[in-house]
C-alpha cells in the first residue's frame, strides 16, 4: 500500500434528490482525486499575544483516581467457561436452523446476533447461513415475487451488509398499477420497518429504494403518532429507527440499547440474552483495563493541567474508540486511536480557539520541520504541546519499527503536516473574515475533521490490521463525519469565534435560510452514504474500513442534537456510564 493512496484531501460527495443540478454544480469540481497543496491567504490582521479566545469548556467528568479504581467482577475461569458453553449452544442453534424451509427465522436470528453485539463470535456460521439463503432464495429471480415483504427486506439488508449486491428490483411488486402501496404490504408493519432500514443501504441511482425510504418514513411516523402498532415493543423499535437508522448507528451502542429492548420481546431467546449480557460485561472489563492504561498515559502527558484552555476529554475520546472498534482483540488499536484523538482535540483547540495567527504559523512550520530543537521559538504552551505530540508520535513510530521492522515516520509526519496546514488555512480564513465557498470549505475541512490522519496513523502504527481502506472510503467517511459534526456543533463554534461551517457557507453562497441549508446538508449525508455503501460491498469485514465507517457513525450518534463532546450533557454522560462503567444485569 503506497502512502499516496491514503494521503488525501476530501472532496464533497452526493447529489440532491430535490435539486440535482445545484448539488452537482457544487460537487462536480472536486469529485476527482485531489492531491494539491492547500492554498494560503495572507492575513491582513494579527492578534496581540495577550488576546486569547476561550471556548469555556467544562472540566472532565472523570478523575484519574476514579478511573484507576475501576474493577470488573466478570473475570476468571467461571465466566469464561460459561461464555464458552453459551457460545456452543448458539452454534447448535444456528446449525439446527432450516435455511431452505424457514429462511426468515434464520435471518432474524442473524439480525438479533448482530444487534446484541455477539455476532463476532459466529462469523463463519453466519457467513455460511447467508450464503445458503442467497443461493436458495435470492439468486434466482423467479423466487422474488413469491417472497413476503419481511423476508425480502430483512434479507436485502443483511445480504447487502455482508457483500451480496441484491438488486433493488426485488421490491418492484410492492406497488399496484396505480403506484400505491398494496394493502397486504401495508398490513405487514414488521416488513415495512425492515424495508425502511433496508432503504439506507441504497447506492446511487436506486430510485426504488429512495421511494421506499420516503413512503416507509411517512408510514412509520403515522403508526408512531397513532400508537397503532399492536405492542409496545414495536413502538420502541419504530421510534428508535426513525431517530437514526440502524446502518448509521455504532454497533456497540446499538447493543447497549438492543439488549434492553430484546428483554421485552415475546419471542426473546433466554440463551441469546444471557450470552449478550455476559459477553458485554466481560468485554467491558477489557475496555476498563484499556482506559486505566490510557488514563495513566494522559496524566503523565500533563496536558490536562498545563493546557487547561483545551478539551480534557480522555474518556469521551476512548468512548469514540470503543464505538469504532469494541472487539477484545483490538486493544492495541483502541489505545493508539485514543491517543491520536486526544492529541487532535488539543491541537484543534489551539488552531481554532487559543493560538494567535503568528503563533499558529510558527507551530505549523515546526511541524513541517519536525525539529524538536526549534521549539524555543514557540510560546510556552506550544512548547508543551509540540513536545508531547512529538514524543507520542515518535514513540508509536519506534514501536512500529521494532515490532514490524517498518520505518514509517516520514509518511506519518507528512499526514500531520497536511492536517496542521489545513487547520492553519482555517485560521487564516477566520482572521481575514473570509467565508469560503462550500466547495473550498469541504475540501479543506474533510482534512481538519482528522479522519484521514487517524486512519493513516492507525494503518502504520497497528500491526496485523489488514489493508488500508481505499481513498473513496476515507473521503466518504470524512465527509459524513464533517457534516454530522457541523450540524451539531456549528452554532457553539460560531459563538466562540470560528470559521463558518458547511451550513453557513451554503447560506452565504446561495442565500438560503438556515432551515434549508440544514436540509441540504442532511441530504448530502444521505447521498454520501450511498457512495460509501457502494464502496463497502465486499470490504465491510476489513478492520480499517469498519473503523472509518464507524467514525462517521459515531459523529451521527454524538452530534444528533448538540456539541455534547465539547460540553457533555446528562444524556452523553449516561451513554459513557452504560458503555464503560456499568455492567449489564
Amino acid at each position: 500500500m503506497t502512502m499516496a493512496s491514503i494521503c488525501l484531501t476530501c472532496p464533497g460527495l452526493g447529489f440532491s434528490r430535490s435539486t440535482p443540478s445545484k448539488r452537482t454544480r457544487h460537487m462536480a469540481k472536486y469529485e476527482k482525486q485531489i492531491y494539491l497543496t492547500q492554498p494560503t491567504i495572507k492575513a491582513t490582521t494579527t492578534y496581540a499575544s495577550t488576546v486569547r479566545r476561550s471556548a469555556n469548556y467544562p472540566p472532565s467528568l472523570w478523575s484519574c483516581d476514579y478511573l484507576q479504581s475501576l474493577t470488573n467482577n466478570y473475570v476468571g475461569e467461571k465466566y469464561e467457561t460459561r461464555s464458552d458453553t453459551l457460545k456452543e449452544c448458539v452454534r447448535m442453534l444456528i446449525s439446527n436452523g432450516t435455511v431452505v424451509e424457514d429462511p426468515l427465522s434464520m435471518l432474524e436470528l442473524v439480525d438479533d446476533l448482530q444487534r446484541l453485539g455477539i455476532s463476532y463470535h459466529f462469523k463463519e456460521e453466519i457467513s455460511s447461513v447467508l450464503k445458503m439463503i442467497y443461493i436458495y432464495h435470492f439468486k434466482a429471480n423467479e423466487n422474488w415475487n413469491k417472497s413476503k415483504l419481511n423476508l425480502k427486506a430483512l434479507g436485502f439488508r443483511l445480504l447487502r451488509q455482508h457483500g451480496y449486491h441484491i438488486p433493488q428490483e426485488i421490491f418492484e411488486d410492492i406497488k399496484d398499477e396505480n403506484g400505491n402501496i398494496k394493502a397486504n404490504v401495508q398490513e405487514d408493519i414488521v416488513g415495512m420497518l425492515n424495508l425502511y432500514e433496508a432503504s439506507f443501504l441504497a447506492v446511487e441511482d436506486e430510485k426504488i429504494l429512495d421511494e421506499a425510504r420516503e413512503f416507509t418514513n411517512i408510514y412509520l411516523k403515522e403508526k408512531l403518532e397513532k400508537k397503532n402498532t399492536g405492542n409496545e415493543s414495536m413502538l420502541m423499535l419504530i421510534s428508535h429507527a426513525l431517530e437514526l437508522p440502524l446502518v448509521w448507528r455504532p454497533p456497540r451502542f446499538e447493543a447497549i440499547w438492543f439488549i434492553e429492548a430484546y428483554k421485552s420481546r415475546s419471542d426473546m431467546k433466554p440463551l441469546l440474552l444471557e450470552l449478550a449480557e455476559l459477553d458485554f460485561n466481560i468485554v467491558q472489563g477489557i475496555h476498563q483495563e484499556d482506559l486505566k492504561y490510557l488514563s495513566r498515559w494522559w496524566e503523565a502527558l500533563g496536558w490536562n493541567k498545563k493546557l487547561s484552555f483545551a478539551r480534557d476529554r480522555l474518556v469521551e475520546s476512548f468512548m469514540w474508540t470503543v464505538g469504532v472498534s469494541y472487539q477484545p482483540s483490538l486493544g492495541v488499536l483502541r489505545k493508539n486511536m485514543t491517543k491520536l484523538i486526544s492529541l487532535i482535540n488539543v491541537i484543534d483547540d489551539i488552531y481554532d480557539v487559543y493560538g494567535t495567527l503568528d503563533e499558529l504559523e510558527q507551530f505549523t512550520d515546526i511541524v513541517r520541520r519536525w525539529d524538536i530543537n526549534a521549539i524555543e521559538e514557540l510560546p510556552e504552551y506550544m512548547k508543551i504541546c509540540f513536545l508531547g505530540f512529538y514524543n507520542t508520535i515518535n514513540e508509536m513510530a519506534c514501536n512500529t519499527l521494532t515490532n514490524q521492522e517498518l520505518l514509517i515516520k516520514p509518511c506519518v509526519e507528512k499526514m500531520w503536516v497536511e492536517y496542521c496546514e489545513a487547520n492553519l488555512l482555517e485560521a487564516q480564513w477566520f482572521n481575514n473574515g473570509y467565508t469560503p465557498t462550500l466547495e473550498e470549505y469541504l475540501k479543506n475541512s474533510c482534512i481538519t475533521i482528522s479522519l484521514p490522519v487517524i486512519i493513516s496513523n492507525l494503518y502504520f502504527f497497528t500491526s496485523n490490521i489488514g489493508e488500508a481502506p481505499s481513498q473513496n472510503i476515507v473521503q466518504c467517511s470524512s465527509l459524513i463525519l464533517r457534516l454530522a459534526d457541523d450540524l451539531g456543533t456549528s452554532m457553539a463554534e460560531l459563538k466562540r469565534g470560528d470559521v463558518p461551517k458547511s451550513i453557513q457557507c451554503y447560506m452565504h453562497e446561495t442565500g438560503a435560510s438556515e432551515e434549508k441549508a440544514r436540509g441540504y446538508i442532511k441530504n448530502l449525508i444521505v447521498d454520501t452514504w450511498k457512495k460509501l455503501n457502494k464502496e463497502r460491498i465486499t470490504l465491510s469485514s476489513q478492520i480499517l474500513v469498519e473503523c472509518a465507517t464507524n467514525l462517521g457513525r459515531m459523529a451521527q450518534f454524538t452530534y444528533q442534537y448538540a456539541d455534547v463532546f465539547g460540553s457533555p450533557d446528562d444524556w452523553y454522560k449516561s451513554q459513557e456510564i452504560s458503555l464503560i462503567f456499568n455492567p449489564k444485569s
